[in-house]
């Protein structure tokens, strides 16, 4: 079954995907009933879903991340404002993950596997800007990452990226999470690149002021207008853990 899933998501990244903008995607997977899922609901919000709220039955989650090339973090970190090719990213990103969930869905369907997901973004609370269900999170779960000082998730590919997530009735074996933080910060105290990079100072050491985080997406948002809905930023996304190299065995 995870070399089912690993196919589909690798093979509907590369023929749905716009050339040079995405690397390879990783995959994670989590039991339905791990305690995690749980603690979601102190962590994040007490509004957040569990798998089973989800899909009645669940046995297990599958998360994925796909990552951004090099050259589209370069292009976003020398812009002076947002650059307009990551904007465009996220419009895209968030079409391609749900169509990869749709391409799981059906591949799962002809195995006899029901599933159901979330759709990848703007299932939060606009006033209390609380998700319903945090694939970040989630994906943390099933073994992708770890949080950064910039509160996105580091995975082996780095976090310049979007995650998606998508729940089963199948059980699977669950990734081991891993041991390495691949923060700076964290991990040596030594890395401030996401907060240097911050443009409004919502991002300390302290935390992030997500309501002041926000305003800034939705200037950009209304800045490109003419995209779509684009309430994106990124800046601190562009740092020394945007973009890993991935070691041999990682990835889909």
């Amino acid at each position: 079954m995870k070399a089912l899933i690993k196919d589909v998501l690798g093979r509907t990244v590369s023929e749905n995907g716009r050339q040079g903008l995405y690397r390879g995607p990783l995959t994670g997977f989590a039991r339905a009933d791990d305690p995690l899922f749980s603690e979601l609901k102190q962590a994040v919000g007490t509004s957040h879903l569990l798998p089973s709220d989800i899909l009645a039955g669940a046995k297990s989650v599958a998360a994925f991340f796909i990552p951004f090339s090099k050259e589209l973090v370069e292009v976003n970190k020398k812009h002076a404002y947002v650059a307009r090719e990551w904007a465009e990213a996220y419009i895209e990103t968030n079409r391609l993950i749900s169509l990869c969930c749709e391409r799981l869905a059906e591949a799962l369907a002809a195995e006899g596997v029901k599933t159901n997901w979330q759709q990848p973004t703007h299932n939060f609370d606009p006033e209390k800007l609380i998700s319903f269900w945090s694939h970040k999170h989630v994906a943390y779960i099933c073994g992708l990452g770890a949080f950064g000082l910039h509160h996105m998730l580091i995975t082996a590919a780095g976090c310049a990226g979007r995650v998606g997530s998508i729940v089963m009735d199948q059980p699977i074996d669950p990734t081991p999470r891993p041991e390495t933080q691949y923060c700076l910060f964290h991990s040596g105290g030594k890395c401030l690149a996401c907060v240097r990079n911050c443009p409004t100072g919502a991002l300390t050491r302290e935390g992030l002021n997500k309501q002041k985080c926000y305003e800034r997406c939705l200037e950009v948002d209304a800045y490109y207008s003419d995209l779509g809905v684009c309430d994106v930023c990124g800046k601190c996304a562009t740092g020394p853990c945007a973009v890993r190299e991935l070691q041999p065995g990682q990835g889909v």
